[in-house]
């Protein structure tokens, strides 16, 4: 039998299947892609909690659809992607280095230029689906920095682990860490 984690959240519950991402820790696998119900109650809690901000920033791609989501609550027309790639039509984009906990090797985070018009001199709210080792969510507050925009709240639905006793973000539950004995 798997074993499982029990997640209550914006008033919905998720059996989360615990998976062993290295010798030493399992996690409890909390993939938003896909659970609509989950985004749009999740987005629901998030955009009534956030501060005002001009511009919703996310990292490539769990995040997306929670930032969909609170961009229409929010009536915005727009919101920003940190890809994980330099794409062709990118002009002239910024950079930042990330390694996860639930990537096995270093990657990059990229905002096109024409992203990076849309920060300068903005209030800006980085949002993600979990805040674990905090490295995804310092790789887009760098780029942020670097475009010009000015931070004021970083959110997520979850705080996994030590993220929980962060004072510096907003995040609707706690997510529990398995070490490995």
């Amino acid at each position: 039998m798997k074993k499982t984690y029990e997640l209550q959240v914006a008033g919905l519950s998720r059996q989360l299947p615990i998976i062993q991402i290295s010798d030493s820790l399992s996690i409890a696998s909390f993939v938003i892609l896909g659970d609509t119900e989950l985004v749009c109650a999740s987005a629901k809690v998030l955009a009534e909690r956030l501060p005002e901000v001009d511009v919703l920033v996310t990292a490539e791609a769990k995040g997306i659809p929670l930032v969909f989501e609170i961009s229409k609550i929010l009536g915005m027309k727009n919101y920003i992607v940190a890809r994980k790639s330099i794409k062709a039509y990118m002009d002239t984009p910024l950079v930042s280095e990330v390694e996860s906990i639930t990537t096995k090797e270093k990657q990059m985070l990229c905002l096109d230029g024409n992203d990076v018009a849309l920060v300068k001199g903005k209030r800006v709210a980085i949002i993600d689906d979990v805040i674990s080792t905090g490295e995804s969510l310092r790789a887009v507050e760098e780029l942020v920095k670097k475009a010009g925009g000015r931070i004021v709240v970083k959110a997520a639905i979850l705080a996994e682990g030590d993220a929980a006793e962060r004072k510096d973000i907003l995040f609707l539950e706690k997510l529990p860490l398995f070490p490995i004995k």
